[in-house]
């Protein structure tokens, strides 16, 4: 499909193009008399001492004045320097001093006869052909899409650290967003500029756009799960999270999948739309971990003091955090023993943290039993043979002696 279109002149076009023209105008003029009163050598000095000037002793003598006012003035005029943008400063001066020396250049030519800058450029901003300031005005906006990406991705720092629990997935999708924006807009500015007409590129997107859809839409389905996570965090970079069946710690998170690493040092990567559709549970969010422990001691045992006992080990253990403090509950009736559930909580948890907390509990618990002489009973079973009274009575008047020999 075709997009036809033409630069067609505006207004403020035809008003830009007379008023450059009117500029180089007078130029060639003051030139003309400069040369007719001092000659073409004095001339050719007064501009070199323009170059000059504006290229090198200017920047340098503007520099060391902001070098040395800033050790006067005071913490103000850095405050002003941070909250200035500096790509747009720079984008500026390199203008500034590039047009200066195109201006000299210009000059040299007319002040040597060479160029007759009026007529040179006078066809291209009388308004018969508006090409050249089609260009210089997409130049100017390509420029200006490039100072405004880099600024936003500033501005979004600066959000960032101002806001508390802000991601560095959130910035990053937040910043794409708003450099395609900008850039779809400078876009479609330049097209007005060149007087392209996008209508008929529009309608074939949308068929276009609906084709994609269909053919893509489990691609189109994490996509925008990924964004669904990245503003809801269920979890971060970092978590030891659940997912369905798969248990590991998130190394990244895209706009179309989740990676984990599991605990056997294998990369899981999951789409998002399956990581939307499944329970999550993060074992890092709250920063506190419960853990539980069973033991088993003898039916003869106090188990009051068991208890006491088994809360004193878990309290001395480092692994174990003061708060909340450690528990021990009574479970249930074993076949050998009574069972209690030891519960404790450890902070940063880890898969690491977690089974050295549970290594630290176990050997801790059983050398205090080990002490106190509360034994922890191994499985066991108890025989006996139970016979009826009337079984027994006809067991022994049903036994007969029988002499040996013959009868």
């Amino acid at each position: 499909m075709a997009v036809q279109g033409t630069a067609t002149p505006t207004p403020a076009a035809n008003d830009t193009g007379e008023g450059l023209l009117e500029l180089f105008t007078v130029l060639q003029r003051s030139l003309d008399q400069l040369v007719a009163t001092q000659g073409r050598l004095v001339a050719t000095l007064i501009l070199l001492v323009v170059l000059l000037l504006s290229v090198v002793i200017v920047p340098a003598a503007l520099s060391r004045l902001r070098s040395v006012t800033s050790d006067r003035a005071g913490d103000w005029l850095q405050v002003m320097a941070d909250y200035t943008p500096t790509t747009i400063r720079g984008v500026f001066l390199r203008i500034a001093q590039f047009s200066m020396v195109v201006l000299v250049v210009v000059s040299f030519l007319i002040v040597w006869g060479v160029l007759d800058i009026v007529q040179t450029v006078g066809p291209y901003l009388d308004g018969s052909d508006q090409s050249v300031l089609a260009t210089i005005q997409t130049i100017v906006l390509v420029m200006l899409a490039f100072v405004l990406s880099d600024q936003m991705q500033r501005w979004i720092g600066r959000f960032s650290q101002a806001v508390t629990g802000f991601t560095e997935h959130q910035e990053e999708i937040l910043l794409r967003l708003g450099q395609v924006t900008v850039f779809v807009t400078i876009g479609a500015t330049i097209f007005a500029v060149w007087g392209i007409d996008l209508s008929g590129l529009l309608v074939g997107a949308g068929f276009l756009g609906i084709v994609v859809g269909l053919a893509a839409r489990q691609t189109l389905g994490s996509l925008i799960a990924g964004f669904v996570l990245m503003f809801s965090r269920p979890f971060t970079i970092g978590d030891w999270v659940l997912i369905g069946e798969q248990e590991g710690i998130v190394t990244d998170i895209t706009v179309f999948n989740t990676r984990l690493e599991n605990f056997d040092g294998e990369f899981v990567i999951i789409p998002n739309d399956r990581v939307s559709d499944r329970a999550v549970t993060n074992r890092s969010r709250k920063g506190l971990l419960r853990l539980t422990v069973d033991i088993g001691v003898d039916y003869d045992t106090d188990v009051d003091r068991a208890m006491d006992l088994a809360r004193e080990a878990m309290t001395d253990i480092e692994h174990v955090v003061d708060s909340p403090t450690p528990d021990v509950v009574p479970k249930d009736f074993g076949d050998s023993a009574v069972v209690m559930e030891l519960r404790f909580w450890i902070d940063h948890p880890t898969p690491p943290r977690k089974w050295r907390a549970i290594s630290a509990v176990v050997r801790g618990v059983k050398a205090t039993f080990d002490e106190e002489d509360i034994a922890i009973p191994f499985p066991q079973r108890t025989l006996s043979n139970r016979v009826d009274a009337a079984d027994e009575k006809s067991l022994e008047g049903g036994v007969e002696m029988r002499p040996d020999g013959d009868g």
